[in-house]
């Protein structure tokens, strides 16, 4: 039986845990109150910080970035911390951006960690589009992360990244056989572009899931900062009215989840 140990710290922010590795997803431990920039006049005030000081994490054996331009996924603190981690993986767009032994990924291309005493751990990175069609130009390029290790039971751990539902994301279900995934929700929107959205709902989240199927469905980064137009009770209406399960998190608490 194959378990992780996941700690949602807040936002995309998680610690997993599996099998001697520590990854961490989409770095963000600045303090709540800055109103970040997101470019072309978007932008969002962080209302929370996270559950976790960057000073109490463990050694971190890898970050999964799914996007380094914008601050609700890496934020100065984050930024900070990237230089001491082992291994940074993300698009390869960031990785140009970001320098040094990072690595990018493009859709559906892989990147395997391995370490004398512990199991490979495989990393596929998935499409996203962070907005409506023709947007990739304003929002940049995307990723997610599907992850395989020996003894997995129910199929990868998938990170979906921001996007929105679109055929790309769809392929998922088509390529990999997805166990858990930690599903980027919120249905974000700024007040410069009015009702288009740059995320999933509640409601595309059930869409996604009834393709994919997987045995486990953890909301994340639909909290903590104001660009977020849905949160949990949203999310848990739309998954409720699917008569779908959700698995929440306590924000800071470690759940240990079977994959």
């Amino acid at each position: 039986m194959s378990q992780a140990r996941i700690t949602h710290i807040g936002g995309p922010t998680t610690l997993i845990e599996v099998d001697g590795w520590r990854l961490l997803t989409d770095p963000t431990f600045d303090p709540p109150g800055r109103h970040y920039s997101f470019g072309w006049g978007s932008g969002s005030r962080k209302l929370a910080g996270p559950a976790i000081a960057v000073d109490e994490l463990p050694p971190i054996d890898a970050v999964l970035l799914t996007h380094d331009h914008h601050a609700d996924n890496l934020d100065d603190a984050g930024r900070a911390l990237l230089p001491r981690v082992g291994t940074v993986v993300t698009t390869a767009a960031g990785a140009s951006r970001l320098g040094g032994a990072t690595i990018g990924l493009m859709p559906w291309s892989v990147h395997t960690l391995r370490e004398p005493g512990r199991p490979p751990l495989e990393i596929t990175a998935t499409p996203c589009r962070h907005g409506p069609p023709l947007s990739r130009r304003i929002t940049g390029d995307v990723i997610g992360f599907a992850l395989r290790w020996p003894g997995q039971e129910h199929g990868a751990l998938w990170i979906s990244g921001d996007s929105v539902l679109y055929d790309g994301i769809r392929q998922v279900g088509g390529r990999c056989e997805v166990g858990t995934v930690l599903l980027h929700l919120g249905a974000v929107q700024f007040g410069i572009s009015g009702p288009v959205r740059y995320t999933m709902t509640g409601r595309d989240g059930v869409e996604l899931c009834s393709l994919l199927r997987p045995r486990t469905v953890v909301p994340v980064h639909y909290e903590g900062w104001s660009h977020f137009r849905q949160g949990r009770a949203g999310i848990e209406s739309a998954f409720a009215s699917a008569k779908a399960d959700l698995t929440w998190l306590e924000i800071g608490t470690p759940g240990t989840l079977q994959v």
